[in-house]
């Protein structure tokens, strides 16, 4: 008999999460597959096309049944709509539950971004069925909340962290990212059965992709490309900064192309504007994934950063394994796990997050460099990927870890 597994994530296709592709692995793996999640709005915060809070509360993707319950969209991605974006999926989707009613698992499995509070009816459910529940720990909380919503009363941080470490000591098996997010996991929760697997990279970033159109319109300047979620924590105030550098002295020649959008998007315009940048910008809106490798390949260097904050620092970001497997060098304003992997690779540039002054360095060290130079960055970048962050090799380790040892005590 096939494996079976509920996987339990707020955000699911066709909202830009890893986990859709993880739910296609395990289907190419011929583990059969439903997933609990809410409805498409993320991250602006309105219904994707053909959606609303009614539905389609049930779909078939790739080969996985998908339930969807409700949940109060993000719209206008204020602290208020943030914090009822939060609280409404756990508690629907625990309403949802009956829906699946009939419906035999092996395990579940709960992919757990931003908020924790999603894993509570994975733990409902695993619990009810005395089934093994793993959590994919992709935000620690309460640390990550504190980079979306500036929590600073002591009373409300003591409820996040009380609140965050009972979810995680709710589950046999707990995944990390990188050794040091384990260790604090370990410390949270130290009955759980843990290990560390990194995020691995879907395939479809490792090629090479031209598009005349986009090589014809950025031709001419040194292009620096961000792609991915436009938030807090991505400290895109940096390249601000040094557009300001750059205006100083009088170079015209780098130019920033960022792809995406969220809820820091507006904000991060508008400053642009107010100090008469927009010549150093092109805002491209979002894409679908498939279309990133174009921008990749077009680009010159591939720009990350991470908020100076020592949770942040302890897992590698998804974008830089993807920005690796580019083949492309990378340009990074972060410290911790992703600092240590870049520079291992050799495939870029590094400076501490929140160092605009050293980001600049580096940035027109990297224009200096021959095209020779970088191509060489960008082929460490991508033997690097092959060998830790190959998609393969990390799904049969994450199934493994999910199934082995299924047993639940009463």
């Amino acid at each position: 008999m096939p494996k079976r597994i509920l996987v339990v994530s707020q955000h699911y296709w066709p909202e830009n999460f890893r986990i859709a592709d993880i739910c296609r692995g395990f289907t190419e793996d011929q583990i059969e597959v439903d997933v609990l999640c809410g409805l498409p709005n993320y991250p602006k915060g309105e219904w994707f096309d053909g959606y609303r809070y009614s539905g389609p509360r049930r779909q078939t993707h790739d080969g996985v049944e998908i339930f969807r319950a409700g949940e109060i969209r993000r719209k206008g991605n204020t602290s208020v709509r943030i914090f009822l974006n939060y609280i409404s999926y756990p508690l629907t989707a625990v309403l949802n539950l009956p829906r699946l009613h009939g419906r035999k698992y092996d395990a579940v499995f709960c992919y757990e971004t931003s908020p924790v509070l999603m894993l509570f009816p994975a733990i409902l459910y695993a619990k009810l069925h005395r089934l093994p529940l793993t959590c994919y720990v992709l935000d620690l909380w309460p640390e990550n909340l504190y980079s979306v919503l500036p929590v600073h009363n002591r009373l409300l941080r003591t409820i996040a962290e009380k609140v965050s470490h009972w979810h995680y000591r709710r589950c046999e098996k707990l995944i990390a990212m990188s050794p040091a997010l384990e260790e604090k996991l370990r410390a949270v929760a130290p009955r759980a059965q843990l290990t560390t697997i990194p995020q691995y990279c879907e395939d479809l970033y490792a090629r090479d992709v031209f598009d005349a159109n986009l090589e014809k319109r950025f031709k001419g300047r040194f292009n620096v490309l961000f792609a991915g979620n436009i938030s807090p924590a991505q400290d895109l105030g940096l390249l601000v900064q040094c557009a300001e550098k750059l205006r100083q002295d009088k170079r015209a020649d780098i130019h920033f192309i960022i792809v995406g959008d969220g809820m820091s998007r507006t904000n991060l315009e508008e400053e642009i504007r107010g100090k008469d940048l927009s010549s150093y910008f092109t805002f491209e809106g979002q894409h679908p994934v498939t279309d990133i490798p174009a921008y990749h390949t077009m680009a010159d260097a591939l720009f990350a950063a991470l908020a100076k904050s020592d949770e942040l620092g302890l897992t590698v970001p998804a974008k830089i394994t993807s920005y690796m497997a580019a083949g492309r060098p990378c340009l990074v304003a972060v410290d911790g796990e992703a600092s240590r992997v870049v520079d291992e690779a050799g495939c870029g540039l590094t400076s501490p997050a929140g160092d605009a002054h050293a980001l600049y360095q580096n940035l027109l060290a990297l224009a200096a460099m021959s095209p020779e130079q970088r191509t060489a960055m960008g082929q460490a970048g991508r033997a690097y990927f092959e060998q830790h962050f190959r998609r393969s090799k990390l799904l049969k380790k994450l199934e493994q870890f999910i199934f082995d040892s299924n047993e639940v005590t009463p």
